[in-house]
Parts: structure tokens; C-alpha cells; sequence
């Protein structure tokens, strides 16, 4: 859909996709990770601050769908 924004973040092993209009805005990630996601900073995704592997198992949890991760090499298809 046109004007849709999506957001990368990435740590050179694993990246992070964020779509802010899918968003529900439920905490769930920051509540679990806050040294990796803080809605307080700019950028508000700081992949720099733990593991890949917490990373992911935390945007795992996000239930509306607007956070999800692909490791970094994988094709699309």
C-alpha cells in the first residue's frame, strides 16, 4: 500500500523491521528489552545493546505484527 512506513535496524547479524502503522503500541517489546528498544530515543531501536538471539525472541512477542526480524544474507525467496 502506498505511503506505508517501514524502518530497518540492523546489527550486521540480524535486522529488525518495524511497520509504525501496523503498530498497536502494546509495550510488549520495550517492557521485555528496554536497553534494545526505548520509545523514549531517537532512534528508538538500538540493536547495539544485547544479543541477536534476545533480539529476536523478544520482537517474537510483539503481537500486532509490526515488529519482525530476518537474519542478515537470507534471501526473500
Amino acid at each position: 500500500m502506498a505511503g506505508e512506513i517501514t524502518k530497518h535496524y540492523t546489527n550486521g547479524e540480524i535486522t529488525v523491521v518495524w511497520k509504525p502503522d501496523v503498530c498497536q503500541h502494546s509495550g510488549v517489546c520495550w517492557r521485555g528489552l528496554l536497553m534494545v528498544f526505548d520509545p523514549r530515543r531517537r532512534p528508538w531501536i538500538e540493536l547495539e545493546h544485547s544479543d541477536s538471539a534476545t533480539i529476536a525472541a523478544q520482537v517474537d512477542r510483539c503481537p500486532s505484527g509490526a515488529l519482525s526480524w530476518f537474519k542478515n544474507g537470507e534471501s526473500d525467496g
